[in-house]
């Protein structure tokens, strides 16, 4: 479908007459500017490594969105369950009472349930509990979704699961549990939607027909999932970060990895084996982690999409000034991140590895990066230096080969990366885009962890991809320092209630998503990266045109980046002395008329890319940019 706010542009070649009406509504730049390329002086690599993801569990992020669980609150840890979670099914006929018993569970980790107890019920008259889900239960036609919960039961009789529609009261997809035991076992059942219409106006119904009492937790309704793989995630959002062409996953991610107080940090040996063993944790934004996702699963994700892991591990401090003196209290913490790292990377004959294996997946993950804590410059403490050097003496001893990031500038040790973060306006990053331009070559390398431009909500709109792209080109120039970049957060639940931050680079529903003009942008300059930055010089340009360039030499191509955040067309002679160009370039635009200009759930693709030829014939290309827009220039060089 065509966007109607991006706009295509067909180049005559040397010639800047041929403008669109859209370009002609404002007067272009008299003089043209110059940039000259030259792709045969290759002044240093680009890290292969520049473009990824950084996620944690913020704007419901993982419950309620990349994890696709559908039953909110299913072991019972959030506040005000019964009011809001679970409640009771009103019947007059049927007589029941519900409460959480915190004396029984299925497991050491899960150690309270529901309690249910009928005093009559029937066939006509069931009497049960519901489940509001997250923001309703988003059902498609034609669907399987698989249905469990752990439950025992005295003189309960059968048990029936059904999703049902909140509008007409009746069942779209039902199953029954024949029987339960009086001991706790896990049942599951398939839940098969027909001919219906997709709607999240639907809600979980358990309900029996005899007198009795049930105990119930952990119950799921899970849809199908990317690469059908079980406890996987949601299927829609795989495929847009796919579409972001990222090399490495950081997680699990800044305030999450730390959590509020220290007993909150994300205590990776509690997130993974079965579901039933995980006891789940509160996160830093207001709400509780069901710990779903958890270690092995955020591996696995890096697998399903082939990014390298970037591992964050605590390092002992917490969001309330909260930390662990450096030495023995800190010794744990430390002997916690090994043992998170032999998890990861370890065979069969170590105990994490093995444990690993007995997990499920006995091939080993590779680790480049760990990550040691986050953010630790706002610890008033000042203890990151000394915490910092205990854990990397330790990793380096057993790990030499792992790359090691500081979150904070420290003396002690030299580390190997350190992880910058940026939170500034458009107009902020117009005039910073030469950050790392004289930056010491021969100190740590950089991972800009986290950037956005604060414009926008709930995603950001088109002048926060301006003042994205233009600081893009930035790290790309100077990608021979800055390893890495990852736009944050990336995720947000636009539901209300559903978002703690913004601006979000994806933003989403129970049963549709949309990527933000950022998005499109990042995935431009993802898709479009070489392997060299070579000299280049630009002359006469307006003071809101920004570029970047690189060149693949593996197969001849040069990717020119133009960043025009000015409102007025700015003309561009673009000068190739010592290149061979042939045949047609390719020119990728995204453009929107104002900077106010968004995407939404209701119209998603009004500001996409748009891809036209350019004819080329000789060694210099006269262009147009027009005001408020971003492009990839692609140019064949051989």
């Amino acid at each position: 479908m065509k966007s109607r706010l991006a706009v295509a542009l067909v180049l005559a070649p040397l010639s800047i007459a041929a403008l669109t009406p859209l370009a002609a509504q404002s007067p272009v730049m008299p003089t043209p500017a110059v940039l000259t390329i030259h792709a045969d002086q290759p002044l240093h690599a680009v890290s292969p490594t520049l473009y990824g993801l950084m996620t944690e569990e913020i704007n419901y992020s993982y419950d309620g969105g990349l994890y696709p669980e559908m039953v909110r609150n299913r072991t019972l840890r959030d506040g005000g369950w019964e009011q809001q979670d679970w409640i009771l099914l009103q019947n007059a006929s049927a007589g029941a009472t519900m409460s959480r018993d915190k004396s029984t569970g299925p497991s050491a980790a899960l150690t309270n349930s529901l309690r249910l107890t009928v005093t009559s019920a029937s066939a006509a008259q069931p009497a049960g509990v519901r489940n509001n889900g997250f923001w309703g239960f988003p059902l498609r036609p034609q669907t399987a979704y698989r249905a469990s919960l752990y439950a025992k039961a005295d003189a309960i009789g059968a048990l029936t699961v059904s999703l049902v529609n909140n509008q007409t009261g009746k069942a779209v997809a039902s199953a029954t549990i024949p029987a339960i035991s009086a001991d706790w076992k896990q049942y599951s059942v398939t839940l098969r939607t027909g001919a219906i219409q997709p709607s999240a106006d639907n809600h979980l119904e358990l309900t029996v027909t005899r007198p009795g009492t049930l105990w119930m937790t952990l119950v799921s309704v899970f849809p199908p999932t990317y690469n059908n793989r079980p406890n996987g995630n949601r299927i829609d959002l795989m495929q847009k970060m796919a579409d972001l062409h990222p090399q490495f996953l950081r997680f699990p991610g800044g305030n999450y990895l730390e959590g509020n107080h220290l007993a909150d940090w994300y205590d990776w040996k509690k997130t993974i084996g079965p579901l039933v063993d995980r006891p789940t944790h509160p996160s830093p934004w207001g709400y509780h982690s069901s710990d779903g996702l958890g270690l092995l699963e955020f591996f696995e994700w890096c697998e399903d999409l082939h990014m390298k892991p970037v591992l964050a591990v605590y390092a002992g401090y917490s969001l309330e000034h909260e930390h662990i003196a450096p030495g023995k209290d800190l010794a744990p913490y430390v002997q916690d991140a090994l043992d998170e790292i032999e998890y990861a990377t370890g065979g069969p004959d170590t105990k994490w590895g093995a444990e690993r294996v007995r997990d499920g997946h006995p091939a080993p993950f590779a680790i480049p990066y760990v990550e040691i804590g986050n953010e630790d410059w706002f610890d008033p403490s000042h203890t990151y230096d000394a915490r910092f050097a205990q854990f990397h003496d330790a990793i380096k001893a057993r790990y030499p080969s792992i790359q090691l990031i500081a979150t904070a500038p420290i003396t002690s040790r030299k580390p190997d990366v350190l992880d910058d973060h940026y939170y500034k306006s458009a107009e902020e990053f117009f005039a910073d885009t030469h950050h790392y331009d004289k930056s010491d070559r021969n100190g740590p390398k950089i991972f800009v962890g986290e950037y956005a431009t604060m414009e926008g909500t709930p995603t950001g709109d088109f002048g926060a991809a301006l003042g994205d792209a233009a600081w893009l080109t930035g790290l790309e120039r100077n990608s021979d320092l800055v390893v890495m970049a990852s736009y944050a957060p990336m995720l947000v639940n636009v539901n209300p209630g559903g978002m703690q931050w913004h601006p979000d680079l994806i933003g989403y529903d129970g049963l549709s998503s949309y990527g933000s003009p950022s998005f499109y942008a990042l995935s431009l300059f993802a898709a479009h990266l070489g392997d060299t930055v070579p000299a280049s010089a630009i002359t006469g340009a307006g003071p809101r045109l920004f570029y970047s360039v690189t060149e693949c030499k593996s197969d001849g191509r040069l990717f020119l980046k133009l960043v025009n955040a000015a409102p007025q067309p700015q003309s561009l002679r673009i000068e190739l002395p010592g290149t061979a160009t042939h045949g047609q370039a390719t020119l990728i635009r995204l453009h929107a008329a104002t900077t106010a200009a968004t995407n939404s759930l209701t119209h998603p693709r009004d500001i996409v890319p748009v891809t036209t030829a350019v004819a080329l014939t000789g060694r210099t290309l006269a262009h147009t940019i027009p005001g408020n827009s971003i492009e990839v220039l692609e140019i064949p060089t051989r």
